[in-house]
């Protein structure tokens, strides 16, 4: 499965913010990568290059590429509502996003790495597949023998569970439910998604 295995502090301080997650290398360097980086005279972008800029952050931010992320923008423009709203909506209904969210694993992508090795289940069955969208009402669980996995167990521990309102973590079975889909001013992501529906309808 293709994805960014690049440099993630690199990208953080490209956008400004750890969007990776909590970065200490970022925390050194806050300032945009390269050998101009730390100049107060850089280059302001044009309106283009704002809009584009939030279509990167965001797809670095779910771990998405370009296909992928184009194909997920026009399924968001047939749903009824609004265009960004929807966007933002499939993207946290990802498996890979839940299971971050639920706290099971502490990034997106090792979310992304325990749903392709297949220690995550889904309403009973096992699914690999990180892009899976899920629905309201899904039961999200860890496979019974990798519930002992350190990277899961540690994860756990921090006890990110029960922060977002649309999903619901048992921490006795370690399973997690998705009650809905969250509304926009629910989702923390620092995201302009007004300038992605832009830069697609020129």
């Amino acid at each position: 499965m293709a994805r960014y295995t690049g440099p993630t502090s690199r990208i953080s301080r490209k956008f400004g913010e750890p969007i990776f997650g909590a970065d200490k290398a970022y925390e050194r360097k806050s300032y945009p990568p390269g050998q101009h980086g730390q100049s107060k005279k850089r280059k302001k972008l044009s309106e283009y290059g704002v809009q584009l800029q939030q279509k990167q952050k965001v797809k670095y931010t779910y771990g998405l590429l370009e296909r992928q992320f184009s194909n997920t923008f026009k399924k968001a423009e047939r749903m009824r509502g609004v265009t960004g709203e929807c966007l933002l909506m499939l993207l946290e209904a990802r498996l890979d996003n839940v299971v971050y969210r639920l706290g099971i694993a502490p990034t997106r992508r090792a979310a992304r790495q325990l749903v392709g090795h297949r220690h995550i289940v889904v309403n009973g069955g096992v699914v690999n597949i990180p892009s899976y969208s899920m629905q309201p009402g899904d039961i999200i669980s860890i496979r019974e023998k990798s519930k002992s996995l350190e990277v899961i167990q540690d994860s756990i521990s921090r006890g990110r569970q029960g922060k977002f309102s649309w999903l619901e973590w048992d921490q006795t079975d370690l399973t997690g439910k998705y009650l809905n889909h969250p509304e926009r001013t629910e989702i923390p992501e620092n995201i302009k998604e007004q300038l992605i529906v832009e830069l697609y309808s020129k």
